[in-house]
């Protein structure tokens, strides 16, 4: 039987090796995604093929095509919401299985050595591989990744949704499971592409939730997405109000706040945890933090099980993203509606090679 299995490992990864890749590349910052050729080179060990099904667009996509944070490499192949059917394993590879339905995310690879890795912080290893920066992500035919970064999918899951879950769905669903409890009165800023997944996430998680977005038009949206209260966070008044209350505050925004204000909606021992990259530095006044004993955090996305553990309270309380989707051809279109703000709320590509 290990033999058989032995055979077909071999024979799927000289498939894998003897193919190119289709893909949407764009050779320099915010130069349009023109359609190509990828020679993949030989199958690692490790590494597992994926024929990408649909991949979501992610705002971290569009901040690595326009070099926003300054760590882009051009030419680069975007894409790191990847849903697919793996096709091809290494000689090492564990855990998945040729055809098998599974997603990778933000990271596709780490060391597997170190203190991080060996303590099942993967996603903070010094040598982590992110998808779309030296990589190349799922914005094409097919992608790999290290096979513990291939997470399989539960069968109950919507596939077809499910790509925005692998990042902005554990990037969310993170710092509730690290500094909320069920009981908890969770704050969420935004009601964008992160911060519609974080009310639904802690409204499934059995936490009172308060949604703040600047756009009034997002009101209904937002209790429809499980808000017990929605505040505008252009209303200082209003948001002064709830002073002291807040277990748990989740910014997904990527602009200035009066932060001073939010952080007085925390509770005595209550938490600003930030996962929006907000480029410009948060000013933080020391004793809003010592009198009340409140903290200051931020967190990325998270590690293979911390994503597989997602994905399962994803599938068991039905909590999916709110899509638009593209074929893939129309990458350029979908990339131009995203930077608009018009999507409501994640847009998922179709692959249509």
């Amino acid at each position: 039987m290990s033999g058989n299995r032995d055979f077909q490992t071999s024979l799927n990864s000289r498939k894998g090796d003897a193919m190119n890749y289709r893909a949407w590349i764009t050779k320099a910052a915010k130069q349009p995604m023109e359609l190509g050729s990828v020679d993949p080179g030989p199958l690692g060990v490790d590494d597992v093929e994926v024929a990408v099904e649909h991949c979501g667009l992610c705002h971290s996509d569009l901040s690595v095509y326009s070099n926003d944070w300054g760590i882009s490499q051009f030419p680069a192949i975007l894409g790191h919401e990847v849903v697919g059917r793996v096709t091809a394993v290494g000689a090492a590879a564990r855990g998945v299985t040729v055809g098998q339905r599974v997603g990778v995310g933000w990271s596709s690879g780490s060391c597997m050595h170190c203190r991080q890795c060996l303590s099942g912080n993967h996603h903070l290893c010094p040598q982590v591989q992110f998808t779309i920066v030296g990589h190349r992500g799922g914005f094409a035919s097919h992608i790999r990744a290290h096979w513990a970064w291939v997470i399989p999918l539960p069968e109950n899951l919507n596939y077809a949704d499910a790509g925005p879950l692998l990042c902005g769905g554990i990037t969310v669903f993170a710092p509730l499971v690290m500094h909320a409890a069920s009981t908890d009165r969770v704050g969420v800023i935004g009601v964008g592409g992160l911060g519609h997944m974080a009310v639904k996430f802690a409204a499934a998680y059995g936490c009172e939730v308060t949604a703040f977005t600047s756009s009034e038009s997002k009101f209904e949206e937002a209790r429809g997405f499980g808000a017990h209260h929605v505040v505008s966070s252009k209303d200082s008044a209003a948001i002064k109000k709830l002073s002291g209350r807040l277990d748990l505050l989740i910014s997904t925004v990527n602009v200035k706040l009066d932060w001073d204000t939010f952080i007085g909606t925390l509770a005595p021992n209550g938490r600003l945890h930030v996962v929006g990259a907000v480029l410009d530095p948060i000013p933080v006044p020391a004793f809003s933090l010592i009198l009340q004993q409140r903290s200051v955090s931020g967190s990325p996305t998270g590690s293979p099980v911390a994503i597989a553990t997602m994905l399962d309270f994803a599938a068991r309380h039905n909590v999916t993203p709110q899509t638009e989707h593209f074929p893939m051809s129309q990458i350029n279109e979908a990339f131009s509606r995203l930077e608009s703000g018009k999507a409501r709320y994640r847009i998922v590509l179709d692959a249509d090679f």
